[in-house]
């Protein structure tokens, strides 16, 4: 089953009450920066950064930046891939909160941590409105060190 927040989004209460519930969780919380993966991430991710106050950082597919990028390689159940940030979008030292629309096995959200680090970033949680918990990607981000955040769930694939 294809899980996706299109409808919350398009629910003006409902989108409303999710920001809000993240704006809650994350006010007065020390972060730097807020960076998502694209595509739905970044409408989370950007009306969060907007109502904390803080930077954007969009991380997206190879080749879709247009300013100078670094980039980590993933592997994923079909293949491998790759996703991009500026090379000036993270500073080292910085404490960053990614965000994303839901967590499924992890790995995109994985290699987003790891850019991140690299650049020496330090990532304070990785925030999701959905955890899909059968698919394991909690437990991988989890086993990697990091903090891990959904505001609901639905098991089953």
């Amino acid at each position: 089953m294809f899980r996706d927040i299109t409808t919350l989004l398009k629910d003006p209460v409902g989108f409303r009450v999710t920001i809000n519930e993240l704006v809650k969780r994350y006010t007065g919380v020390k972060i730097d920066r807020v960076a998502a993966i694209e595509a739905r991430g970044f409408i989370i991710g950007s009306a969060l950064a907007y109502q904390l106050g803080l930077g954007f950082v969009p991380i997206r597919k190879q080749g879709k930046l247009p300013a100078e990028t670094v980039g980590h390689d993933y592997e994923l159940e079909y293949g491998a891939d790759r996703i991009e940030m500026h090379v000036d979008a993270v500073s080292k030292g910085e404490r960053v909160l990614l965000v994303d629309d839901l967590t499924a096995t992890g790995g995109t959200a994985g290699a987003a941590c790891k850019l991140i680090e690299s650049m020496g970033g330090k990532i304070v949680e990785c925030c999701f409105v959905i955890d899909l918990p059968d698919l394991g990607g909690r437990a991988r981000l989890e086993k990697q060190g990091h903090k891990v955040f959904a505001l609901c769930e639905f098991e089953g694939e």
